[in-house]
């Protein structure tokens, strides 16, 4: 089957039928946006952040988006709050329902955890379109509520400045090694074993990237540093190539932008 691409804006919604191996996106780091993930999933761009749906899985195989001052405070000063809904977008088949969830935090211990997140892209006028579930995965609350959210927080800090701009791509991973256990609600839905996130900018013209990989089974109070990592370990875990517009150098060095 072949990707299927979504672009959307606040005016336009295209369906193509010439599908390319790539797509180049303004919140993709380089514009560029990740490259191999599994034929078959349903790629959709929004102003807020762009993602690749899979149909199988019920989640988004990444997430990309960008952080600013601008996408972190809206101008006009509304709130943002949690609402959550099937994605519009997505055929029904291919995405989770907010009934998916239910008995999940109770029996497992696991969070509507947002891939991007709310707190970064509240600046936006279609800022709800975080919440639909093709952007939500059940995480770990002491994985969500803890390092997960302080490193979230981390890229919020660098890019809440004056002309500050954070690329950030993250998804989850699976492990057939590991127990892989699945929604209460729905058993055909396997929860991911963990989740990793890619983060790049230009600081002072020089780049910067880091790179986290954490499972399901990380502490509350565990620093997110610890889980510091390569882009090149990340395509490793993700199966394809998260931050296409890196060379193979930035790839596979290890950066400590965040955690300076």
């Amino acid at each position: 089957m072949k990707k299927q691409y979504l672009l959307l804006s606040s005016a336009l919604l295209l369906t193509t039928s010439a599908f390319a191996q790539s797509i180049s996106a303004p919140v993709c780091y380089q514009h560029s946006c990740p490259v191999g993930a599994p034929s078959g999933d349903h790629l959709i761009v929004r102003d807020l952040y762009a993602l690749d749906n899979n149909g199988s899985t019920k989640f988004a195989d990444w997430v990309a988006y960008r952080v600013s001052s601008v996408t972190i405070h809206p101008s006009d000063g509304h709130k943002c709050s949690r609402v959550w809904k099937a994605d519009p977008d997505l055929d029904p088949t291919h995405t989770l329902q907010p009934s998916d969830y239910s008995g999940a935090h109770a029996q497992l211990a696991t969070d509507r955890g947002h891939q991007a997140p709310l707190g970064s892209l509240c600046g936006f006028s279609d800022w709800k379109a975080t919440d639909y579930l093709s952007n939500i995965t059940p995480q770990k609350s002491d994985l969500n509520q803890g390092p997960w959210e302080k490193l979230e927080q981390a890229v919020r800090d660098k890019a809440d400045i004056p002309n500050g701009e954070v690329y950030v791509v993250t998804g989850p991973y699976y492990d057939p090694s590991q127990p892989m256990p699945t929604l209460p609600a729905n058993s055909q839905v396997m929860i991911p074993n963990g989740y990793w996130k890619v983060v790049a900018a230009k600081v002072d013209g020089q780049l910067q990237t880091a790179a986290f990989i954490m499972s399901q089974d990380a502490g509350r109070k565990d620093d997110f540093c610890d889980y510091r990592t390569t882009v090149k370990a990340v395509d490793l875990k993700a199966g394809f190539s998260v931050m296409p517009a890196l060379t193979s150098d930035e790839e596979s060095s290890p950066h400590n932008w965040l955690c300076s």
